[in-house]
């Protein structure tokens, strides 16, 4: 089973990418973030029309939303709020026995300082209640997959340079010690760097901000996948999609990919 997470940015602009994306690579389920569209105008015929039949929505116009699509059956959809705020965020859908957690953890603006940058409080406090959650759910055991645009960049390597950006919103030292205890919560294990060694540089983000986002390169790894410790066995390979960004009109982000084998 191959399962894509990608932040598409507005799902109705980038309907021919995901086209391209599903051709080159073919998976069995795409979980997105920032659809940007309120459920009843999400274009469910493109994505019948490419074999995702099975659908799990949590939209709202012009901002966030997560969906997930599926070419085999979803079950037991449910969503998350945290914080008090319905913003449409957290997605849970039942397939083949795991439970899927598709999730966009917000940005958190541009001063990393809780005290004057209220998205930024609410980044933290957002990934407070959810490690706490998270930890609530470890004695389950069933088998969990969070796949999603986390907006945080932990490693050195996930980062274009590892110095300056320690005072960069997505890579300081608050958040990455959070995203660190949301990890240990449920023992996830982080399935690309389980197959990519953390000295070896990855980027899914770059800024639209760069004239050439190539010779700049300038990116950051915001996006993905982790599993329970007992889907280790079942990891077959990761990757990640970087081609798409320069595709028109692109998203700031680029699927990333992990195999489940059966």
């Amino acid at each position: 089973m191959r399962l894509v997470t990608w932040n598409v940015n507005s799902v109705r602009l980038r309907l021919e990418q995901l086209s391209r994306i599903d051709a080159a690579l073919r998976p069995d389920v795409f979980c997105l973030q920032e659809t940007k569209v309120v459920d009843s105008l999400f274009p469910r015929e493109a994505f019948a029309a490419l074999g995702y039949e099975h659908l799990a929505l949590l939209g709202q116009k012009s901002y966030n939303g997560v969906a997930i699509a599926a070419r085999r059956p979803l079950t037991d959809v449910t969503i998350q709020n945290w914080c008090g705020r319905e913003d449409c965020r957290h997605l849970i859908a039942g397939l083949d026995g795991i439970e899927v957690h598709c999730l966009y953890v917000p940005a958190g603006g541009d001063v990393p300082d809780p005290d004057i940058n209220e998205k930024f409080a609410h980044k933290l406090a957002f990934l407070d209640t959810l490690t706490q959650w998270f930890a609530e759910q470890r004695a389950s055991g069933q088998p969990k997959i969070l796949l999603g645009d986390l907006n945080i960049a932990p490693l050195p390597s996930d980062v274009w340079s590892h110095r300056p950006m320690l005072k960069v919103v997505s890579h300081t030292a608050v958040e990455i010690e959070k995203m660190a205890a949301l990890q240990e919560s449920l023992g996830w294990v982080d399935a690309v760097r389980h197959f990519i060694p953390p000295s070896e540089r990855l980027s899914t983000w770059w800024s639209y901000r760069a004239a050439d986002w190539t010779t700049s390169d300038r990116g950051r790894r915001l996006d993905h996948i982790w599993v329970s410790p007992t889907l280790v066995p079942r990891l077959g390979g990761a990757s990640i999609f970087a081609d798409s960004r320069g595709w028109q009109p692109p998203s700031d982000h680029v699927p990333v990919v992990v195999d489940l084998l059966d």
